[in-house]
């Protein structure tokens, strides 16, 4: 990825090409809360509550939108490393790889954050994030092979460290059950499984 900084990488012009054209961008308001609908589904059907959610990596506010229309009553707490997208969305200003709440939450969302970090900081980020999962996390994070085979690279910011699958899921093992989807359960969270429902 090179030398840019945060504040480099997450100004205007990225949020500009990447949220806010529908040319150029990936996902919108419609498809993030067609993702919001069938994460939130899935912890209903487990008979999850969903109290407190945790947005890692918060951009625009899609998730933080969702939520606010159709479930107030959930304490939702956004950040972002990005002072730009702080001052423009109201999230509050943290380093995922060098910060941790002292709270867990039901629901941690990490969308599109990770490839961004370098090896080091990216292993401390995921052992932040699982010290504040208490339910489920949400992940997204592209991988070499996402790169090669999925990403259209004029709506995907290719510009990031590239990672296999098997890297994240060591990391991720030690902490989680892998569900799918993106979903992964806190190894000790209230929740029984199918077999065919985990990894």
């Amino acid at each position: 990825m090179g030398t840019r900084t945060a504040q480099e990488t997450f100004d205007a012009g990225y949020y500009g090409r990447f949220y806010g054209s529908a040319r150029t961008r990936v996902h919108g308001p419609k498809e993030i809360a067609r993702l919001c609908a069938a994460v939130t589904s899935l912890l209903d059907w487990w008979q999850v509550p969903i109290d407190t959610v945790l947005d890692v990596g918060a951009g625009v506010g899609l998730w933080r939108d969702w939520f606010g229309k159709h479930r107030p009553a959930t304490r939702y707490r956004s950040t972002e490393v990005s002072r730009y997208a702080c001052a423009q969305y109201g999230h509050e200003q943290r380093d995922i790889s060098r910060w941790r709440a002292k709270e867990t939450f039901d629901l941690v969302v990490c969308q599109g954050v990770l490839p961004y970090l370098d090896d080091a900081a990216c292993a401390r980020a995921l052992e932040n994030i699982a010290a504040m999962t208490g339910g489920f996390l949400y992940l997204e994070a592209i991988t070499k092979k996402d790169i090669r085979e999925v990403c259209d690279d004029v709506k995907t910011d290719v510009k990031v460290h590239e990672r296999t699958g098997a890297w994240y899921r060591a990391r991720l093992r030690p902490h989680y059950v892998e569900v799918g989807a993106g979903l992964w359960a806190k190894k000790d969270a209230p929740v029984l499984f199918y077999e065919l429902e985990r990894r």
